[in-house]
């Protein structure tokens, strides 16, 4: 859909959307705005464009706060202590309605960032190596916030590939009212885009990008999609749809030809303590940026953890007990015995950075070791199970020191690796997919603490899958019959 021809200045752009949260998306206009003609006319405007397109992922409805929450608490991870600040508290008991604000700041806030991302593939600029590699972010961008769209509110590839989707939105036209597309047709539409922008960028992390009509440069830090983090992306993309033999493919392009590798065993916890974006291609292949300007403050991911903020979910007992001892993973988890007096509980300390006045935590979208793991999986599915154990032990090993790595075949070494992935990507909003893609209950979902109550979450409950947001389905008459099963 097109805004009238005209292109949202950002800031106003992401004022109209958070403050209309009860508006259909696509019946937002903006108030504020500069006439597309004209207004794009260089390298350096589009760089412009994608910047706010970038800070746009910074929601708290996406990757701020909520999709990295989402992903860990309405799965096994972590849980609710009993006096939380009342946030998340229908994804905890799964029990949302379609006026859950949650689902709707999800909705809204990615499709904000797909409008933003349009704007820049559309703009009609003579293409030039920066100019395709600016667009080439975008359509990475694009893709991904489709894919977290699909992921959110249809079911998995896996289960029903025919079912109902997301609407895909290329173009933005005042008068559309998109239906929804089926899930097989969004997962061809983000493949379609990753091809484009790995095709199209060929500038790596680390390298300046010169833009030429400001005489500046731009520095790609893993805050920016490059060919590489779009390859990554896509072999998740593929892990999601069980084709394992394009998950191989793309995970192995990014381990052989990226640069990129793990970050050592003595640098692990410097990792994360460090908000720095990085230029050195260790481990983030993308991350969404957060610094002492631009953050969420008390919203932000790492106040939700910390007990200096609202300190609201804590791990499970079950997920600390994956990890054997002498597990540098473990050293992002802390036990306590003064959060709740008498009992030992266990906090996140995955995003320590509430207080420091430089920078804050950045969260991570694409990391190396989950590549790793992809790959992992991958041949393990294909049957190559010596390349599979490789990939999984240069993981663990590298985690656990001492570690004699798995020599485990056939359904063994796939669940060790769904084992590992649990533990490497825990906290960051993996877990719950890779549930879901399998289609698999959810055994040990903690609701609260006192008592403690362990719900199991079977395959079949319907609030597996967010409801289409009512707001939308009021204002959008093509979407209004195609509700999710059983809201």
């Amino acid at each position: 859909m097109i805004y009238r021809n005209k292109i949202w200045i950002y800031l106003v752009a992401l004022f109209t959307v958070m403050s209309s949260c009860k508006k259909d998306f696509f019946d937002l206009t903006p108030y504020d705005a500069l006439p597309v003609d004209g207004a794009i006319k260089s390298d350096a405007d589009l760089n412009v464009m994608l910047n706010g397109m970038y800070a746009s992922l910074r929601s708290v409805n996406l990757y701020g706060r909520t999709l990295p929450v989402k992903g860990d608490l309405a799965a096994d991870n972590i849980y609710l202590k009993s006096n939380n600040s009342g946030r998340y508290l229908e994804f905890r008991d799964y029990n949302q309605t379609v006026a859950n604000g949650d689902a709707l700041g999800v909705w809204n806030s990615a499709y904000a960032a797909i409008k933003d991302a349009n704007t820049v593939i559309n703009a009609g600029l003579d293409p030039t190596p920066v100019i395709d590699q600016l667009k080439g972010e975008a359509y990475a961008v694009r893709a991904l916030m489709h894919f977290e769209l699909v992921r959110n509110f249809a079911k998995p590839y896996t289960v029903d590939p025919n079912g109902l989707g997301v609407p895909i939105v290329t173009s933005f036209e005042q008068t559309s009212r998109p239906a929804r597309n089926t899930i097989s047709e969004v997962y061809a539409q983000i493949i379609s885009d990753l091809n484009e922008a790995y095709t199209r960028m060929t500038f790596n992390q680390g390298e300046s990008i010169p833009i030429s009509a400001s005489g500046s440069s731009r520095v790609l830090t893993s805050a920016y999609m490059t060919k590489y983090a779009a390859k990554a992306l896509l072999a998740k993309v593929y892990l999601h749809m069980g084709n394992w033999e394009e998950a191989k493919n793309a995970a192995l392009d990014v381990v052989t030809n990226s640069g990129f590798s793990m970050v050592s065993s003595t640098g692990y916890v410097g990792y994360w303590n460090n908000p720095a974006n990085r230029t050195d291609r260790i481990e983030t292949l993308f991350e969404v940026s957060s610094d002492a300007a631009a953050n969420l403050s008390s919203n932000s991911l790492s106040n939700f953890y910390d007990l200096a903020g609202y300190g609201d979910a804590w791990v499970t007992n079950e997920l600390y007990d994956q990890y054997r001892a002498g597990d540098i993973r473990l050293d992002v988890i802390e036990v306590s015995t003064t959060a709740l007096p008498g009992e030992t509980v266990y906090l996140v300390t995955k995003y320590p950075n509430t207080t420091n006045p430089a920078d804050k935590d950045d969260t991570k979208v694409l990391r190396y070791a989950d590549v790793l793991l992809i790959l992992a999986e991958a041949y393990a599915r294909l049957g190559t199970e010596d390349d599979a154990r490789m990939r999984l032990n240069q993981v663990a090993q590298s985690r656990e020191p001492g570690f004699a790595g798995y020599n485990s075949s056939g359904t063994q070494l796939i669940n060790d690796i769904i084992g590992e992935r649990r533990k490497e990507l825990a906290f960051e909003g993996d877990r719950y997919w890779d549930l879901m893609r399998l289609n698999l209950p959810i055994t040990n979902h903690t609701v609260s603490q006192h008592p403690l109550i362990i719900l199991p979450i079977e395959v079949d409950n319907f609030r597996r899958v967010y409801p289409i947001p009512q707001s939308e389905l009021d204002a959008n008459e093509n979407i209004r019959g195609q509700q999710n099963s059983g809201y």
